[in-house]
């Protein structure tokens, strides 16, 4: 009898443990969702600019370090196709959505929604404006990267000797898009730094143009900057070379270059030609001497940030922040984590951009 017993007693334990490994199913599918796994969207402005790829393939390795999984989307520059994959991925149940937006201003519902749906969301680079559904924010100090722009051109252009000698160098501006906000703090940045030279007439703008306003080229577009220059070179630097293009973007220093050229500026007068986010081609371009600078935003340290701050808000702690007055986007002041932006040029490319294995001296050199 007591055989009976535990030989039943065997039969139902062996059930229990079978039924609790068997995963479950849905619709006659096995679920395989590890709910222990953090669920992160990403939601991308586009990849058409290099570094956003680098972000996107950095973000996803660091995250998969973390036992994180990574849901990216990719809106072509395209807010209406933003907002459709946020909402993609709200229904697929993100625990975090991080988003670089296409436009600051355009993506107040998408987020509130998340939220709604109790979906944390971060800003990465770029501030989403108008909404308090944002929880932090992981970004570059942006004024940080104009002031630097800035006193490099003080630097490479000599302007305190200049001004001291009674002269004065032409300078004209190619400011970064209106609908990112990150593009103002570039703009103030610079503008702190630079007015006085302008006031006191050591640096002259011959277009009369250098208001925000009037210096912005939509949507970071490379193919405006490109059109844009000609125009000024032909309108104002005919009888006089243009000294100082002062850019907040690779991109647009690509364009500069190739309208100086196409105007017969060489070696002998070549102007300063500024940039930021240190792509290959703009790292290739310093090497070359056809562009100035650019400033280095180590998209490894950025994620790194990110990542560890998308952890500490899926495991109920606080992240690390080392900002909360700067960046208030209408509704709230949202706390941030901001990363040093570091100026490249052919001083020290070497030691920043090769020696740290942002690029590899073979990628450099290669066509």
């Amino acid at each position: 009898m007591k055989n009976i017993v535990r030989s039943i007693a065997l039969i139902i334990c062996c059930m229990i443990v079978m039924t609790s490994c068997t995963p479950a199913k849905q619709g006659g599918q096995t679920q395989e969702k590890n709910e222990d796994k953090i669920r992160i969207g990403m939601s991308f402005d586009s990849f058409i600019i290099e570094r956003w790829q680098r972000d996107r393939d950095v973000f996803v390795s660091t995250a998969k370090e973390y036992g994180a999984e990574v849901n990216v989307q990719n809106a072509s520059g395209d807010v209406e196709e933003q907002k459709k994959q946020i909402e993609y991925l709200i229904a697929k149940e993100m625990d975090v959505i991080v988003i670089i937006c296409a436009d600051s201003e355009k993506l107040k519902d998408s987020v509130e929604k998340a939220k709604d749906a109790g979906i944390r969301v971060i800003a990465y680079d770029r501030l989403l404006m108008d909404t308090d559904a944002i929880l932090y924010y992981a970004t570059f100090d942006n004024k940080m990267v104009g002031t630097i722009i800035a006193n490099e051109i003080i630097d490479q252009a000599d302007l305190n000797e200049v001004r001291k000698a009674g002269d004065y160098r032409t300078i004209e501006f190619f400011m970064g898009s209106p609908d990112d906000n990150n593009a103002y703090m570039f703009y103030t940045g610079l503008m702190e730094v630079l007015r006085p030279y302008m006031d006191d007439g050591t640096l002259v703008c011959k277009s009369g143009k250098f208001t925000f306003n009037e210096t912005a080229i939509i949507r970071w577009s490379e193919e405006m900057a490109a059109e844009k220059c000609p125009r000024l070179l032909e309108t104002h630097y005919k009888d006089e070379d243009l000294d100082i293009c002062a850019s907040v973007f690779d991109g647009f220093a690509y364009g500069c270059k190739t309208a100086l050229e196409d105007a017969g500026y060489t070696e002998r007068n070549w102007p300063i030609i500024t940039g930021q986010d240190a792509d290959l081609k703009a790292c290739k371009n310093i090497l070359e001497g056809v562009q100035t600078s650019s400033v280095y935003k180590d998209t490894r340290v950025l994620a790194e940030k990110c990542v560890t701050m998308v952890n500490a808000v899926c495991n109920g702690s606080t992240p690390e922040i080392n900002d909360i007055e700067q960046y208030n986007n209408r509704v709230i002041t949202v706390p941030s984590y901001l990363c040093t932006p570091v100026i490249i040029n052919a001083d020290n490319i070497q030691e920043i951009i090769i020696d740290s294995g942002y690029y590899t001296e073979e990628e450099l050199m290669g066509e």
